[in-house]
């Protein structure tokens, strides 16, 4: 088909809200023309934390906020003949696929031909082995949760072509949602390089949801977005030469420009000249970006070349346990009590045995640019002596849970051990995943698509 094709994003990570896709389909139908609704939910982190949901619930590991990211605009997109796909299946595809079935029931919509795409999951034992002989002695093999692979968008092109109105994802490329839908839509060749280079960064704009369009674009006084709050999710045209360009839901807020632009083409591009994709490899060197009119954005000159011969993998595995506790100390002298409130922790912990690295962090005096070794919190800071409200924070990370409780205990009982006025108390206890990635030959992949009844 030489029609443009109009791709828009519903959420650009796990948490996203959940009211952004609707004036984006309204968009896609009073456009008229072909067009698809990507959801992007999935991080590294996400996936492995979807994994740990499965282990205790079969039933589990897939996005958690999918009804109500589908509820208000399954039904319009099922009507007029928009195809979702999302990577919203996390670690159990088949069953997000399943819940998508009943979701529709429950709305009352006929029953949607609903395909999986999987093969990206190496966490079963032919793909440790692989991953043992790669990785070697670093192998995580007692504490190991899982391993994926960033797989590509043949298998969703296969689907769409057969008929499938929701594609569920597990661990694709993030420009494989865009990249699926545009193969689909205009059958370009699988060595088209310089169209699926395009397509590809059609994707990589819309990933991040209303990051393009605004939302973490805006910084008041210096990078002004009108009605923030109400920022709209992009929308990508891609035209049948690999022509982009970029635009908002209609009637919502935020806005789509030349800086937006350019900020979201180099977001996580490591080489703008050889962006690495299952796909294809991506040359944003010689890339123009040109304003056509109110919020829309044309971007030109992309460039593609063979894809890569391997795939990268992510592996993860158990890293022991995360403590923080916070307490606020305000009013006169609120941050020498602050620092007073943090070396009696250091100093219990030690008494008690547990001589670990904790991190001290005086939120209101320096925090963000500090460092986990204490170096510059240790020295008075500017201003110091001036603040009136500090929020005293300590952290550690350990192997044994309850070296990790007896921090949040010590943090606690300062309401009354002192020092005079703290209040305001907030623990948390969490385990920790640790990421290994590495690269695998692409043939020890196989990606797959199914219809899920």
């Amino acid at each position: 088909m030489t029609a443009p094709l109009l791709i828009g994003s519903g959420a650009g990570f796990s948490g996203d809200r959940t009211d952004a896709a609707l004036p984006v389909v309204r968009t896609l139908i009073a456009a008229g023309g072909p067009g698809a609704l990507i959801f992007e939910t999935l991080a590294e982190r996400t996936l492995a934390l979807a994994q740990l949901a499965r282990r205790d619930n079969p039933e589990h590991g897939y996005e958690p906020l999918l009804d109500l990211l589908l509820t208000p605009v399954l039904g319009l997109c099922l009507t007029h003949g928009i195809p979702i796909i999302g990577n919203f299946g996390a670690a159990n595809p088949r069953a997000a696929a399943r819940r998508v079935l009943a979701l529709a029931a429950e709305l009352g919509l006929p029953a949607p031909r609903v395909a999986v795409v999987e093969g990206d999951d190496l966490s079963h034992d032919a793909g440790r082995a692989m991953l043992r002989r790669i990785v070697g002695e670093s192998f995580p093999e007692t504490r190991f949760v899982c391993a994926n692979a960033y797989i590509g968008a043949r298998a969703i092109a296969d689907a769409l072509r057969e008929g499938a109105q929701v594609v569920v994802c597990g661990r694709v490329a993030d420009p494989a949602l865009a990249v699926g839908p545009a193969m689909a839509h205009f059958d370009w060749a699988w060595d088209d390089w310089n169209r699926l280079a395009a397509a590809t960064m059609a994707g990589h704009l819309l990933e991040c949801g209303a990051q393009v369009s605004g939302g973490y674009f805006a910084d008041p006084g210096m990078k002004d977005v009108p009605d923030v709050h109400a920022v709209g999710f992009p929308i990508a045209q891609i035209d049948a030469d690999g022509g982009i360009e970029i635009f908002k839901a209609a009637n919502t807020g935020g806005c789509v420009d030349l800086r937006t632009v350019k900020e979201q083409l180099l977001y996580e591009v490591h080489d703008p000249g050889a962006y690495l994709t299952p796909d294809v490899v991506a040359d944003i060197g010689a890339v123009t970006v040109e304003q056509i009119g109110t919020d829309r954005v044309a971007v030109r000159n992309i460039r593609g070349h063979a894809r890569p011969a391997e795939l990268k993998a992510n592996l993860f595995h158990q890293g022991g346990w995360f403590a923080e506790g916070e307490i606020s100390y305000a009013g006169p002298n609120a941050a020498a009590r602050a620092r007073l409130a943090a070396d009696i922790v250091r100093k219990r912990m030690q008494g008690l045995g547990h001589d670990v690295p904790i991190r001290c962090d005086l939120i209101g005096v320096l925090s963000v640019f500090a460092d986990d070794s204490g170096a510059m919190i240790s020295a008075p800071q500017p201003h110091e002596a001036d603040a009136r409200d500090v929020r005293m924070r300590v952290a550690l990370a350990h192997e044994d849970k309850a070296v990790a409780q007896a921090l949040l205990r010590e943090v606690n009982a300062l309401y009354t051990c002192g020092p005079a006025g703290g209040g305001g108390v907030r623990t948390g206890l969490r385990a920790r995943l640790n990421a290994t990635s590495c690269l695998v030959p692409r043939d020890a992949v196989t990606a797959t698509h199914a219809f899920v009844a």
